[in-house]
């Protein structure tokens, strides 16, 4: 006897060889799946009936800031800078720990009601985002944004935050919880600051999530300063490793892919942020071509608006085929290991996550077919990517426990989510005009 039985869907499995199972079954039995196959035999207390339904892996958000949720549709069509300066950044200085939790809460019910099961976060407050993510039940690698601009005093007082978080907080929630360093960019933190992030992410065994080469103006800025690039840069300070997280990377040439391939680095592709601030085309498709499992993210909601995956499937996919004049670069399997395997390697969990395996972590989503967008059936992948959206995610299981069932979520209370992020926006908004 087994805990729960995922009976009878289309099984998507995104193990090494790919296996699909058009009537196929998962075993869960603890926080692991036991099974995976057509001749799935175990009795269950819950089993749940997937005919009609796709079961994949949950999904992988590999880049956001959870708590901008708040901050949803409050900045719309800007460029980054003055995005920045002149409307986040000033807001941001009214949050606190409660604000950031109200926000945190509704991020994580959105991910759950999309099927994103794990993502890695980088913000402010970051043990009361903590907080809403052991609540809401799903998986975040977490990490404290450290901005510190070459001030020496200012540098010490982020990094001991940064480290505070990474004590407190690593493998808390039976080890659903995860930190990292997160040292901002090249453009918010000196060379001294981020040979020291280097030391300590080594010294606690944790990876680092940056953002690298975003926009134009970061790159001209970087040369400007540094006389380098910004991967030249980070490289010939010795930054750059496979436990780096990098966030954007739009602006690569040729040289700087294979210095991210060859030092290990793991990029993710957040297309829709991408094209909403005019950032630019990240090469992706030259990356995969050489062997960089890039991994993909939505970035926060206040630039993009959302933190649906499946909508950021489909703009990966769309964006790079317009950009290069080729449908055929970026096909719906590639997209779909993106925001599943790839994702799971970006964060260093690919033995845990990522895919349908037994002994891998039971984080799985069922996605229901049985919608006049889906239809007529004839490939999933390609229905997964070009068509599925968020809402169309029926059940959604992180580490075995069910988080939502029927589109109902279990371990939140929608409304209540709702109106507290709403009040908190609010409160924000009214502070920041009063300030100006």
């Amino acid at each position: 006897m087994v805990d729960v039985v995922i009976k009878d869907g289309y099984v998507i499995t995104m193990d090494p060889k790919r296996r699909i199972f058009e009537r196929g079954s998962v075993a869960i039995e603890g926080d692991k799946i036991i099974a995976v196959g057509k001749d799935v035999k175990e009795k269950a207390d819950v089993v749940i009936d997937a005919r009609g339904k796709v079961v994949l892996p949950g999904l992988v958000n590999a880049h956001t800031h959870l708590s901008m949720t708040l901050l949803r549709g409050v900045a719309d069509d800007m460029e980054l800078k003055p995005w920045l300066e002149t409307k986040i950044w000033p807001l941001e200085k009214n949050l606190t720990g409660e604000r950031v939790y109200a926000g945190a809460l509704l991020g994580c019910l959105e991910m759950i009601k999309s099927g994103a099961t794990c993502f890695a976060d980088q913000y402010f407050f970051m043990e009361n985002v903590a907080e809403a993510v052991e609540r809401s039940g799903i998986r975040g690698v977490l990490s404290y944004g450290i901005i510190e601009k070459g001030d020496i005093k200012k540098r010490e007082s982020e990094l001991k935050a940064g480290e505070k978080l990474v004590k407190t907080c690593h493998g808390i929630a039976d080890g659903r919880i995860l930190t990292m360093f997160g040292p901002h960019a090249p453009y918010t933190c000196s060379p001294e600051c981020l040979s020291q992030v280097k030391e300590l992410a080594k010294k606690y065994k944790v990876g680092i999530h940056t953002h690298i080469a975003e926009t134009k103006w970061e790159v001209e800025e970087i040369t400007k300063r540094y006389g380098k690039r910004p991967v030249e840069h980070l490289d010939s300070i010795r930054f750059l490793g496979p436990e780096v997280l990098a966030a954007h990377c739009v602006h690569l040439t040729r040289e700087e892919i294979t210095t991210i391939r060859t030092r290990g680095v793991k990029p993710v592709h957040n297309p829709v942020s991408n094209m909403k601030i005019a950032c630019g085309v990240s090469p992706v498709p030259e990356m995969l071509k050489v062997g960089i499992p890039v991994a993909l993210g939505t970035d926060g909601a206040a630039s993009n608006n959302s933190l649906d995956m499946f909508k950021e499937m489909k703009f990966a996919a769309l964006l790079n085929k317009v950009h290069k004049f080729d449908p055929t670069v970026m096909p719906a399997q590639s997209v779909l290991e993106m925001a599943t395997i790839n994702g799971a390697i970006a964060l260093g969990l690919q033995d845990k996550i990522g895919s349908l395996e037994a002994n891998k972590k039971a984080d799985i989503i069922l996605v229901g077919l049985k919608k006049p967008h889906l239809a007529p059936l004839h490939n999933v992948t390609s229905h997964l990517v070009y068509s599925a959206v968020g809402s169309d995610v029926n059940t959604t299981i992180a580490d075995g426990k069910i988080l939502m069932r029927g589109r109902r979520v279990l371990t939140l209370d929608e409304d209540k989510v709702l109106e507290r992020a709403q009040r908190t926006s609010d409160d924000l908004i009214t502070e920041w005009r009063a300030a100006k």
